[in-house]
């Protein structure tokens, strides 16, 4: 019995021709191949020998599918699949007449797409992010809303970032209770994903991305309290928004994203009458709130590029690489927090599953894609290390499949975190007159990264001036433990790295003398595997992160700390197998999850905390040529869990093949605190 790989009609089709050519082949005028009938489909054994060997089914309509953990089966010991030569020549023939001739290493693919292939609806279609909770205001609620910016991106790229100006409206002066920013975007044809973000007086106030459209067209919204940047609202003389958004029209690439953008200020009374018990609580409860969601600063400061000409970020191009500005803070400042935006695009748009340097070079690859799957975002102050975040993985709806993505997007896709790091010890640095240089950089990075920051200051009221002085300042260099064992093509790649830091100093104001301790401790571990010569890849990333800021009236009395935990465990299979006319088939299993705790404490007691998870699983297959899938299929589950303060909320979501399944919510407190 001989075996072929394909089905029943498709190989009654082509096995004439398969004789036809093997005759050619090897200059006989008959074989010994037995009649069709003898011929059957590949056993489960033999087709994992096939696949190991990097061959494939070219008449399947799915490729096969593989188990989360499943690695490809070895071929030492598979007799039965090597004990019938006549199967291997009849594979091979096939090879020989359908594959091209040359093997493209999968490193040199990209993990970046657009959707050829895509589910059709005959009506626009909305895209939709989970994670985004739904405890702002409704569009609905009575508010003043000021439409302030819209924009069709076409041809922007090189262009200056879309731009205008507005005031706040007379009916709804500050102080504002809330104020949220409202995106609306639409767009139709076929274009990449693209990077995007808002600027308010040069302060980013939202990074975000585009999905991949169809031709029918999406749409999607994005909703933002920027309730924190208030400061930059009450600007006299006015407010300059400005947007960014590169993009390219040709005849390939047809998409228009169209954008709509309003911001709702709402007032910070009403005329609605408390009884005084309701006022009581009401008053209570902000305050129990007031040492997880503070008031917003007093002032924020841009650190980012003066001319926004090309966008107010900086572009940073390798480890080597950080930009700064030089600024002169208020002398009454008794607080500072420095919030930074990242994103990560081309060579480093996937660090987390880069090689490193070495195999690159053993293997003589001409891949960028390089130094390692280990990133760290930090800041200085006049070049002394002041700060650092370990940044969570954001996927782009062109990545990895983006059938993945379709309606609902990845973690965090349309609002990507920002990372805080509080510089309050650091203020004796600032407080002298002067200016001074507040620096960004990425260890280990590569081209390239997209960062800015705002540092958010707190002033005296009572107060002209301030005195501070750093008391204790312990950052030792990151430590950081590499593995790497390969043979040519595969092998395994490890990163073991840990960051611990410590910082104390106290700001004596009209609010007395009050010691801040800030302690961050991050770790990282990486896993890369390749195997099947590089054609199975298994990544696994797990992330944690800690910062503890206490404030100290003395060295027994601790008047508040605020604890935040995060975690980002990240697992990606993929296995790629070549095809026919320069396509080849990536198959992959995608976990992720985003958890984030948070407790807030007023002299040793629990007065605020939060909790949530966020955790997506995909799976799916899809046909690749020239960076455009041509077909495939995928599902995607999400589940959401929230607690803040017993106040719950969860979701899940479910889609496949660009349609969305299920989209359920309750208010039930299952996430323990």
């Amino acid at each position: 019995m001989y075996c072929i790989l394909g089905h029943g009609n498709e190989l009654s089709n082509l096995y004439p021709f398969l004789v036809f050519y093997l005759k050619i082949i090897f200059h006989t005028k008959t074989t010994s191949l037995p009649p069709f009938k003898e011929v059957t489909r590949c056993t489960s054994t033999q087709s994992n020998f096939f696949r190991s060997t990097s061959f494939v089914d070219i008449t399947a309509q799915k490729p096969p599918s593989f188990g989360l953990h499943q690695k490809p089966t070895s071929t030492a010991g598979n007799n039965s699949a090597m004990s019938n030569s006549t199967s291997y020549i009849i594979v091979a023939a096939f090879l020989f007449l359908f594959f091209d001739g040359s093997s493209t290493f999968p490193l040199s693919l990209s993990d970046r797409y657009l959707i050829g292939h895509r589910t059709r609806s005959p009506e626009p279609q909305e895209y939709i992010d989970p994670s985004i909770l739904p405890f702002l205001p409704p569009a609905g609620s009575p508010a003043c809303s000021l439409p302030v910016l819209q924009h069709d991106f076409a041809n922007t790229y090189g262009a200056p970032p879309a731009s205008a100006s507005f005031s706040p409206p007379d009916a709804c002066p500050p102080p504002w209770s809330r104020v949220v920013l409202d995106l609306s975007f639409s767009c139709a044809g076929e274009q990449y994903d693209r990077i995007a973000a808002i600027w308010i007086n040069g302060a980013e106030v939202l990074r975000t991305s585009t999905a991949e459209p169809t031709e029918s067209g999406i749409f999607w919204r994005v909703r933002k309290d920027v309730s924190r940047y208030s400061p930059l609202f009450r600007r006299p003389g006015g407010v300059n928004i400005s947007m960014m958004l590169e993009n390219l029209i040709n005849e390939i690439y047809t998409g228009v994203y169209k954008v709509n953008v309003s911001v709702e200020f709402y007032p910070e009374y009403t005329d609605v009458k408390l009884s005084a018990s309701e006022a009581a609580n009401l008053g209570e409860e902000k305050e129990k709130l007031m040492p997880l969601l503070e008031d917003p600063a007093d002032l924020i400061i841009p650190i980012s590029r003066e001319n926004g000409s090309n966008g107010f970020w900086f572009l940073i191009q390798n480890q080597s690489d950080s930009h700064f500005k030089s600024i002169k803070i208020p002398q009454n400042t008794y607080r500072a927090v420095l919030e930074v935006y990242i994103s990560y695009h081309s060579n480093d748009e996937f660090w987390y599953s880069n090689p490193p340097n070495e195999y690159i070079k053993e293997n003589n690859l001409t891949t960028e894609r390089r130094n390692g799957s280990f990133r760290e975002v930090f800041a200085t102050i006049d070049g002394r290390f002041a700060g650092t975040a370990f940044p969570f993985p954001v996927i782009f709806t062109g990545g990895i499949n983006p059938l993945f993505w379709s309606p609902v997007v990845a973690i965090r896709a349309f609002d990507l975190p920002s990372y805080n790091l509080d510089l309050t010890p650091f203020l004796e640095l600032l407080l002298d007159w002067k200016h001074h240089d507040i620096g960004l950089g990425v260890t280990g990075g590569i081209s390239y990264w997209l960062i800015d920051a705002n540092l958010h200051l707190w002033l005296d009221p009572d107060s002209q001036t301030v005195s501070a002085k750093l008391v204790r300042y312990e950052a030792p260099p990151l430590s950081i433990a590499r593995t790497n064992k390969f043979l040519r093509f595969n092998g395994t790649f490890k990163i073991d790295a840990e960051r611990k830091v410590h910082f104390s100093g106290w700001v004596n104001s009209s609010m007395g003398n009050l010691t801040t301790e800030v302690n961050q401790k991050l770790k990282i571990k990486s896993s890369i595997e390749f195997l099947n010569d590089g054609n199975y890849k298994e990544v696994h990333l797990k992330t944690k992160a800690k910062t503890d800021v206490k404030i100290k009236k003395s060295q027994m009395v601790i008047l508040s700390r605020v604890s935040h935990k995060f975690k980002y465990p990240l697992i990606l299979i993929t296995e790629t197998l070549p095809g026919i006319n320069k396509t080849y088939t990536s198959t992959t299993n995608f976990t992720h999850t985003l958890y984030e705790e948070a407790s807030a404490f007023k002299l040793a007691k629990l007065v605020a905390s939060k909790i949530f998870e966020d955790r997506q699983q995909a799976s799916g297959w899809m046909e690749v040529k020239d960076h455009s899938v041509q077909s495939g299929s995928a599902g995607t589950q999400q589940t959401y869990q929230y607690n803040d303060n017993n106040r719950c909320y969860n979701r899940k979501v479910t889609a496949r093949d660009g349609e969305l399944l299920d989209d359920t919510t309750n208010s039930i407190c299952s996430l323990a605190m």
